[in-house]
């Protein structure tokens, strides 16, 4: 399916100017039509005059400036008052007259610097102009002009709630992405610290194991490739991590699933873990959130006992639900240095926090035997 938000927009790439004019050429003809003439904004009532060669520079000074009312709204404001002034004066009543509002939309929108004094200024220049046109013989009275004056007030007042608005919505989309990029930072630091922990735990324990190794050397083979393919296989899991910071990375294959906890605990048993696996169910097809978590349980847990009961039995036991997917992670007891809820402070804590934000259910501690459990119970269903 096309993304249409994504779709190039051809008129987005024309110059603002240009995609301006044609509002201002659109009052030029329409001022042109002769069922259209007298027809404008009659300020003060005062008789209307024939067109005239001066009649086509009140138009151009208008219409024309309206193609720089986003570039340069205070000269557009400026040139398109005086315009309107001349022609009200000149009783011609022009079409090009609705400018004049435009322009005072386009200014309270646009206008970046000086907005005060420049509402003032167009407020005391509204002032000479309707003296002259009482003094011309109008009859629109005090009344009249104070109305007027209310109403281009309101297209100011339009185009500042217009700019206040998009004001808003600039910093709440800045607010946004802020955040946004802080709960990734976040989430990459969580990742780099399972990552991590996991890896060098299990090259650890497998160099302090191969010390006690050198009268066997097969074993000592076996375990010296064990600690090969374990950082082998850290590097691939940073060289991923590294790569959600490339905004057109595709997290499909950077984050690992349910489905890959075999492999996990193949790679604990090498580093001399006896772990005892059962999985019921099948995990979901597409990887989501909750089977990610599940595997960030078993492999914080697996890190734990390999680093603080070495050598003990620990079982692993997975289902995966239509509604759920539960964990559970038992260390045996008899460890002199079992796992503990702080441990390093991060991981359990960073574990609790993920499956919590996932709506579920997170436990670590000793029960009435002795043996450190770890459960979670994750809500299946939520993406990634």
């Amino acid at each position: 399916m096309i993304d249409l938000r994504r779709v190039p927009d051809p008129w987005r790439r024309w110059d603002v100017t240009v995609r301006d004019l044609p509002i201002a050429l659109l009052l030029v003809l329409a001022s042109a039509v002769p069922a259209l003439h007298n027809k404008g904004t009659q300020l003060g009532d005062l008789p209307g005059r024939p067109f005239d060669a001066l009649t086509v520079g009140v138009v151009a000074l208008e219409c024309l400036p309206l193609a720089v009312r986003r570039r340069w709204p205070a000269l557009c404001l400026a040139l398109v008052s005086l315009g309107f002034a001349i022609d009200q004066l000149r009783g011609y009543h022009l079409v090009a007259g609705t400018a004049l509002p435009i322009a005072l939309l386009s200014a309270g929108a646009h206008l970046e610097r000086h907005r005060r004094t420049t509402m003032v200024l167009a407020s005391a220049a509204y002032v000479p102009l309707a003296v002259a046109l009482d003094r011309g013989g109008s009859g629109e009275g005090v009344a009249g002009f104070v109305t007027f004056y209310l109403v281009l007030a309101l297209a100011w007042g339009t185009g500042a709630w217009l700019r206040t608005s998009r004001a808003a919505e600039a910093e709440r989309r800045h607010h946004i992405a802020a955040a946004t990029r802080a709960a990734e930072r976040t989430r990459i630091a969580r990742e780099l610290h399972d990552v991590v922990t996991h890896h060098v735990t299990a090259m650890v324990v497998q160099a302090e194991a191969a010390r006690y190794l050198t009268a066997a050397p097969d074993r000592l083979d076996q375990t010296l490739t064990a600690i090969t393919d374990t950082g082998r296989r850290a590097v691939g899991d940073l060289r991923h991590l590294l790569d959600l910071l490339n905004p057109d990375h595709s997290t499909a294959h950077l984050t690992p699933s349910a489905g890959e906890l075999r492999a996990l605990v193949e790679q604990t048993r090498l580093a001399g873990q006896p772990v005892e696996f059962t999985e019921d169910g099948s995990p979901a097809e597409t990887t989501g959130s909750a089977e990610v978590a599940a595997y960030r349980v078993v492999q914080e847990a697996l890190t734990n006992a390999l680093k603080y009961a070495h050598g003990s039995r620990t079982t692993v036991h997975v289902r995966h639900g239509e509604r759920e997917t539960t964990v559970e992670v038992s260390t045996d007891g008899s460890a002199p240095h079992p796992a503990s809820p702080g441990g390093g402070g991060r991981g359990l804590a960073g574990l609790r926090e993920r499956v919590g934000v996932l709506g579920g259910e997170f436990s670590a501690g000793r029960r009435a035997g002795g043996d450190f459990v770890v459960r979670a119970r994750i809500p299946s269903g939520s993406p990634v």
